[in-house]
């Protein structure tokens, strides 16, 4: 069965091919504004329902226009659409750790994550979708089942002086990373305790996400 994995995060692709899963891409553009007094799960549990509604709606656009030929799916099988949503949160429970601006955000994040524990937390959600036909190809994608799961992550950061945050800054990998570190690279080495899924804080809870391909894919 064919995996659309609606996402552009390189993370998440480098991943899904560690573990081998043959999959495809689609890039999906949804308003990520968190809503007035919206809890950061409550967040990414919508964000991944947006995203999965955001391709499907893609794909039926491709079909009833014929346009970017190479991404058409021309199968008369289910395809399973993975979506999913990364988040940090501080020990509050209730400040979202986001990509850095700057230098001087990035130290007032790291500042509050030295010497404490916060959590990571990603929801997936899986869509089977199932192709119908006229006689002129596929007109829609229609959702057969959908599930969705939360997995959460403990990290716990040794102290942080100004000459770590210093080096770390300048090596560039902080800019693009939500909370403003990857734990995958240099701040590794900020990290002395993790309670929960690795590829969780990387930004795809692996383990979990196949078990939940395979139960769709069983379904």
């Amino acid at each position: 069965m064919t995996i659309l994995l609606a996402s552009g995060s390189p993370r998440r692709r480098e991943l899904l091919d560690s573990a081998q899963l043959s999959f495809s891409t689609l890039s999906v553009d949804i308003d990520e504004t968190p809503l007035a007094n919206e809890l950061p799960t409550a967040y990414i549990k919508r964000m991944v329902k947006d995203k999965s509604v955001a391709a499907v709606k893609q794909l039926n656009l491709q079909a009833s226009s014929h346009i970017e030929e190479g991404q058409n799916f021309t199968t008369s099988e289910p395809i399973i659409i993975l979506t999913a949503d990364t988040i940090g949160v501080l020990a509050d429970g209730k400040t979202v750790l986001v990509k850095p601006a700057n230098r001087a955000h990035a130290y007032s994040m790291w500042q509050q994550m030295s010497d404490t524990t916060h959590q990571v937390w990603t929801a997936v959600q899986a869509l089977k979708v199932q192709p119908s036909y006229d006689d002129k190809g596929i007109t829609q994608w229609q959702v057969l089942a959908q599930r969705q799961i939360m997995e959460s992550t403990e990290v716990s950061f040794v102290p942080l002086t100004s000459a770590m945050m210093a080096q770390y800054w300048e090596s560039g990998e902080p800019a693009d990373k939500a909370g403003g570190y990857a734990i995958q690279g240099l701040a590794a080495a900020w990290v002395t305790y993790i309670n929960g899924s690795y590829t969780n804080v990387v930004g795809l809870p692996l383990a979990q996400t196949l078990a939940l391909i395979d139960e769709l894919q069983a379904s």
